[in-house]
């Protein structure tokens, strides 16, 4: 695994642990699944239910694979290795790609503006500076947007262990406003 991906792993734990417990357990995705849905309030009924399902799979895999113990709760030290596995959460983070992108996209024309991209990621707790460093790291249009397709191939990067100079190393670098 390459340090770059460990980061980008690290960085998704702590946001996920959105009660800051220091664990994830299934209330951290009920937190972070209401903020996601609350930026989202123009996307249709479909897209928010694909979203709800996503992060209940993220959790749900998350949980049957790691929660040996059954204490409901999963460390940094197991997340770490299992969600950069692309032959054991590849699905789910295919999943989630696709819905968190989808949602993105309430007038169905295949584009995401930037003010609701920011939206989204300010509310999975990503930093605003590194937010729009990632926007235009995908490459905006002369309309600043960019395709859905984009957004979701970004996501699957950011979760591949063997990959570093991706578009979302921007979001675990400080960058300036």
């Amino acid at each position: 695994m390459r340090d770059e991906a460990a980061k980008r792993a690290e960085l998704v734990f702590s946001l996920f642990d959105a009660n800051g417990n220091g664990v994830l357990d299934s209330g951290d995705f009920d937190l972070m699944t209401g903020r996601v849905l609350e930026a989202a309030a123009a996307s249709d009924d479909g897209a928010k239910d694909a979203i709800t399902a996503a992060f209940r799979r993220y959790w749900t895999t998350l949980a049957a694979e790691l929660d040996a113990n059954g204490d409901g709760v999963i460390s940094l030290d197991e997340f770490r290795p299992f969600v950069l596995d692309p032959e054991r959460f590849g699905p789910t983070v295919a999943e989630f790609a696709e819905a968190l992108s989808a949602l993105g996209d309430p007038d169905g024309d295949g584009l995401i503006e930037r003010p609701l991209f920011v939206s989204l990621m300010r509310a999975i707790g990503f930093e605003e500076a590194n937010i729009h460093a990632l926007f235009d790291a995908f490459g905006p249009d002369a309309d600043d947007r960019i395709t859905v397709e984009t957004w979701a191939v970004g996501i699957k990067d950011y979760y591949a262990p063997d990959k570093a100079g991706i578009a979302g190393d921007r979001l675990v670098t400080a960058h300036a406003v």
